[in-house]
């Protein structure tokens, strides 16, 4: 997708554009679309003040983490005909480091529980697939066993079969796509660059990095035997839910290889 003229106006950035790593760079920012402008009316002045804060921190180390500042409008929204906008980070490569990732979803996770006590995600009609995939996920809506076809049913039933009521922390503002969203900035510095928000345990988030790292980044499939049992195995479990009914279509056997362990100790 291209932003049309309208777009690229009200967000102050020329014509030329090249795709990269979060949507279309235009500029010296990075335009994303399908963006839901109650949603990111409600997270993104908190993410500019949170990016604002972490980047100005006393003390702070070169490597520290950071966040891709949001980017309003001309007229002061944050979302134009389904566009948001963020700074531009040159000279930077995405990171896909498993280990380095879920420490920078502990460091990320625990800044924003503290910079926001309270549910930003009012809006009470969305309804993309991904929200609706996590509300099935956590038993919030009815499970489809048909919704990914005949392949997929025997995993859906084994899976949604398989949660209960094991706590899994409280919910606080975490970031449901991590995996793909991290960059490192030319002093080496982990940078967040498109935040996926949901009102979830940060465990939850967790088990999403560890899956979607297993199934598109090549990480090392032996991690899945942490994700089996207790709290983790129950966090997985949502994890897988969340990715297989959200992803159109899931490549189910991928996902079947990713969660053996999982499914193994179902089974059994």
């Amino acid at each position: 997708m291209r932003p049309t003229e309208h777009v690229l106006d009200m967000f102050a950035v020329p014509g030329d554009t090249e795709v990269v790593t979060g949507g279309v760079r235009a500029g010296d920012l990075v335009l994303s679309p399908g963006r839901d402008p109650h949603l990111q009316e409600a997270v993104s002045p908190r993410l500019a003040r949170l990016a604002v804060n972490l980047d100005m921190r006393p003390g702070r180390d070169p490597r520290d983490l950071r966040i891709a500042m949001p980017v309003p409008a001309r007229d002061g929204s944050w979302v134009v005909d389904g566009w948001s906008a963020t700074r531009f980070e040159p000279d930077a490569h995405q990171l896909t480091d498993l280990t380095a990732l879920r420490a920078v979803g502990a460091v990320l996770h625990a800044e924003l529980h503290a910079a926001t006590t309270r549910s930003p995600i009012t809006h009470p009609t969305r309804d993309d697939r991904w929200a609706e995939a996590a509300r099935v996920a956590f038993g919030e809506a009815p499970l489809d066993v048909d919704a990914v076809g005949p392949d997929g049913r025997e995993v859906l039933l084994a899976l949604g079969s398989h949660r209960d009521a094991t706590p899994l922390g409280p919910d606080q503002l975490v970031h449901g796509d991590l995996a793909r969203t991290v960059l490192l900035d030319a002093g080496g510095a982990p940078v967040v660059i498109d935040l996926s928000p949901y009102w979830r345990p940060a465990l939850w988030a967790e088990a999403v990095v560890v899956l979607d790292s297993v199934l598109v980044l090549d990480a090392d499939a032996a991690v899945m035997s942490e994700w089996v049992s207790g709290a983790a195995g129950q966090a997985m479990t949502r994890a897988a839910l969340f990715r297989l009914l959200g992803d159109a279509p899931p490549d189910t056997g991928a996902h079947e290889r990713a969660l053996a362990p999982l499914l193994d100790s179902i089974r059994t």
